[in-house]
């Protein structure tokens, strides 16, 4: 069974190729799970001291000799001096992934782990780094290590929202997360329940209820959903179960009630942040932007293709690494745009560095260390930094490409002539658009992009101590409304390359003989369901021992709003005159315009987003084929949360559970309940666009190489459907005239919107005031919409 708690999947966007299971579901063996226990206690409450005795004791030394690792590169020695002078990244500071003297540390950190010989190796220098290295640091080169290591197939980390929660909820949860105390906490619901526990009945006022001495507007954000039910952002303890889509398997499996029965779950309401004090419309989309799961996908796209890795030794080119961040950029925008309709709103505003930024923010989050993040007001001038020799380098870069791009070449220091009107070259601009280190001239392209993020956090080139900003890390950057002006114009450049691409004809995009008859696509609808996201992590209590073995008995969740949808499924009509294995491609995209006005498909191909590929053997004659939204090939399902994968591995320790290594979902997905923008409650029109086209096999089928059920396959070459081009027929600017062929489909479709919450201020008669409706919760989610 998968286990489902915080981070679900986009579509169009991920790598974890469903469709290329090669093996049986694996059980852990006994090595694994030492392995894995250990990965799992070394982040247990990252911020606070190690305490678990056998962990500290491997942590006695690091290995620092070169004797000890496959290979041995300067910035292993840097690493090595800088521990040595004292001059490494103090704990509890600020790490920034995109500050290069961070950087090039965590690298070095990073190459120790990676290139240790065996576990022995690798898990005294784990043990070290996790006692005497920055905690963000630490994290970061842990993660890419657990990632990459071949050798480490099927472990994992806790997701990303889990080790830090507090680059997730604002300020205000933290506080109250990291000063919870429990036996404060019992006394003071003791108290509450011997002199406080008084029942308040209510009546209607028009707009306001009145229960009692308790008072409060209608609000109509689902993201504020404790006012309605009469709750407070407090702690809440119940006995009832953890909150997610798929509570219905989890109150049926005697064995997950069985592991969880001793643990006590704590909870507490989360707000999403708005700018009170600088506010702006785009708050309005907070619930969107600060989504856990938009947010780590990002985070985790950045870990598989990080930047300072390598194509050749970690076999990153075999995915076409350029071409696929640079496609990921554009995906994320087109379903940022489609958010913004469902609001009214316009097009991504454009970026400029010498322009006003007109939509400020303040993320009102927090470090670890105390240090809250940089806001930027309203109406922001970005030149007022002052920095103009980094500000030129970076501009100076963008003129550059685009000039390189007009030009149709380019030619290398070393004399190499790349032919920039050949559709492959697209993964030499992709990686110059990362500035990753497979840039072909990397002398100044590798470090444009990390400048850029510097300069919107105010760094200076060799700055070590940094002020916490959101610009900094891939985890924090996309809740900021600036991220999506900066990267429209990262994604210009894929347009501006595209443009010279000749268009496609007529009769590269037909298939003789296949003709796609007919598409029905399910009602689509959205709407919000609650959550509970694992924040333990920031748990300020004493952990318990007992016989040496830690004892998880307490767990504290993050409930909040989070946009979903019901369900749903496309049926394909196809024919054909012969028999022939196709990929069949799904997009989704807006057909008006704020304004209400049609967009010209011209230009709305750059606003689809792919939600589903698969490949099928045709049959001669009619092929009906029924496809799920949660089949969907780009998609992941809810992760497991951490308290239990804890619990999972230490009853498999005990031979009482078979640990599956399909526990979790992949950390690669993009969450499936985003596949749809928020819509109307009235209907938002879109359209949908289908089409079939011949199988064309990867260059790198590797299948059997990874499982998909809990491995990515990063550097496999066999993560994606076919050898086509990324958005494949959209990638290149359309002839209406030649584009529109049998085998393509284009359907119009409506999304719906559901208020959740209605009930709480339509229906008469609810008496559970002042405590979480979990009846309700239950039969709403399970019966209305059919979960």
């Amino acid at each position: 069974m998968k286990i489902a708690i915080a981070l679900l999947a986009l579509v169009g966007l991920v790598a974890a190729a469903s469709f290329h299971q090669t093996h049986e579901v694996k059980i852990a063996d006994k090595g694994f799970l030492v392995k894995q226990k250990f990965l799992f206690e070394v982040v247990y409450r990252i911020e606070d001291p190690l305490m678990f005795e056998d962990i500290i004791k491997l942590g006695d030394k690091f290995y620092f000799d070169e004797s000890y690792y496959t290979h041995y590169d300067l910035y292993m020695k840097k690493f090595f001096e800088a521990y040595k002078m004292h001059s490494l990244l103090p704990k509890g500071e600020f790490f920034g992934q995109l500050v290069k003297s961070h950087a090039k540390q965590a690298r070095g950190l990073f190459n120790f782990f990676y290139y240790a010989k065996d576990w022995e190796t690798f898990m005294h220098n784990v043990a070290w780094a996790r006692m005497h290295v920055n905690e963000g640091m630490f994290v970061y080169a842990l993660t890419l290590a657990v990632i990459h290591r071949e050798d480490f197939h099927g472990l994992m980390l806790p997701s990303i929202y889990e080790i830090f929660p507090q680059f997730f909820f604002n300020s205000k949860f933290v506080y109250e997360a990291e000063k919870f105390d429990y036996e404060m906490w019992m006394k003071m619901t003791m108290y509450e329940k011997e002199y406080l526990d008084v029942y308040f009945k209510g009546h209607e006022h028009g707009n306001m209820y009145q229960y009692g001495d308790y008072m409060y507007m209608k609000d109509f954000k689902m993201w504020q959903w404790w006012k309605l039910m009469g709750l407070g952002e407090h702690w809440y303890s119940e006995d009832k179960f953890i909150l997610r889509e798929n509570i219905y398997e989890f109150n049926q499996d005697t064995k997950w009630l069985a592991m969880m029965k001793d643990v006590k779950v704590w909870w507490m309401p989360v707000d999403y942040t708005r700018d009170l004090d600088l506010y702006n419309e785009e708050s309005k989309l907070s619930y969107f932007t600060e989504d856990l799961g938009w947010n780590a996908y990002w985070y985790y796209l950045n870990m598989d293709y990080s930047f300072f890795l390598d194509g050749t030794t970690f076999d990153l080119k075999n995915d076409r690494r350029g071409e696929w961040w640079l496609y990921n950029v554009h995906q994320l925008l087109s379903r940022y745009y489609m958010e913004r309709l469902s609001h009214g709103f316009g097009d991504i505003p454009e970026f400029s560095w010498y322009h006003q930024i007109e939509m400020g923010y303040d993320p009102q989050m927090i470090y670890y260390n105390g240090i809250g993040f940089s806001y930027r007001k309203n109406y922001y001038e970005m030149e007022t930094y002052g920095n103009f020799e980094m500000l030129d380098k970076i501009t100076g870069f963008m003129k550059r490409i685009q000039d390189i791009i007009e030009l149709g070449y380019y030619k290398t220091t070393d004399g190499h002539t790349i032919d920039l009107r050949k559709p492959e070259s697209i993964e030499f601009i992709g990686n110059l658009m990362q500035g990753n280190i497979d840039a072909m001239d990397n002398m100044f392209y590798q470090f444009w992009y990390m400048l850029a993020h510097m300069y919107f956090g105010d760094v200076e080139y060799h700055q070590m101590e940094v002020y916490p900003n959101v610009m900094l890390n891939f985890e924090t950057m996309m809740r900021d409304p600036m991220y999506y002006m900066f990267y429209k114009s990262i994604a210009s450049i894929y347009f501006k390359f595209m443009h010279y691409l000749p268009k496609y004809t007529k009769e590269q995009l037909l298939m003789p003989g296949v003709t796609m008859k007919h598409v029905e696509v399910s009602d689509l609808t959205t709407y919000f369901d609650l959550v509970d996201f694992d924040v333990t992590n920031m748990l300020n209590d004493k952990m318990i021992f007992h016989d040496g073995k830690f004892v998880w008995d307490k767990s504290l969740y993050a409930r909040q709003m989070r946009l979903n949808h019901k369900p749903f499924t496309y049926t394909y009509t196809i024919e054909s005159d012969k028999v022939e294995k196709v990929v069949v491609r799904a997009f989704l995209g807006p057909k008006f315009d704020e304004f209400g006005k049609m967009i010209s498909l011209t230009e709305n191909r750059m606003n689809f987003m792919e939600v589903d590929e698969f490949y099928y053997d045709l049959k001669a004659g009619s092929n009906v084929i029924t496809r799920k939204s949660n089949d969907f090939y780009w998609t992941v399902k809810d992760r497991t949360t951490y308290t239990e994968l804890y619990y999972y591995v230490m009853m498999a320790f005990d031979g009482k559970y078979d640990f599956p290594l399909d526990i979790s979902e992949p950390h690669c997905g993009f969450p499936d309940r985003l596949v749809l923008p928020m819509g109307w409650k009235k209907g938002m029109p879109m359209q949908m666009f289908f089409m079939v086209m011949p199988y064309k096999a990867p260059s790198h089928e590797q299948f059997s190489t990874f499982d998909y059920t809990y491995s990515c396959g990063i550097g496999s070459g066999a993560r994606f459907v076919d050898s086509m081009p990324f958005g494949y027929p959209f990638d290149r600017q359309i002839d209406e005239y030649e584009f529109f062929v049998p085998n393509m489909y284009f359907k119009d479709v409506t999304i719906f919107h559901t208020d959740t919450m209605e009930p709480y201020y339509k229906y008469k008669g609810y008496t559970n005031y002042g405590h979480f409706d979990y009846t309700f919760f239950r039969d709403y989610y399970t019966k209305y919409f059919k979960l």
